[in-house]
């Protein structure tokens, strides 16, 4: 399967849960990024292939702007806030 095939396979399977939860409650450490671990307790079937595909600069954390274009992209579900 292609990378993006995965991703928005992904996307699909994850969308009815980020509904439910705010960018603030999936940031469990509260330091303004996510983490894969804090990707991966809400939506445990992001690989880190995925992750690090949502991860634009490469630091292995995903800030405001790298989730809202991977939610643009189609690459991650939108939150509640």
């Amino acid at each position: 399967m292609t990378k993006f095939a995965s991703l928005t396979v992904l996307a699909v399977l994850a969308a009815p849960l980020a509904m439910a939860q705010s960018a603030a409650e999936l940031d469990t450490n509260g330091d303004g990024v996510l983490t894969i671990d804090e990707v991966q307790a809400s939506f445990p079937d992001v690989t880190s292939d995925a992750f690090t595909a949502m991860d634009l600069n490469a630091d292995g954390a995903l800030d405001a702007n790298e989730v809202a274009a991977a939610q643009e992209a189609g690459l991650m579900p939108p939150t509640d806030g």
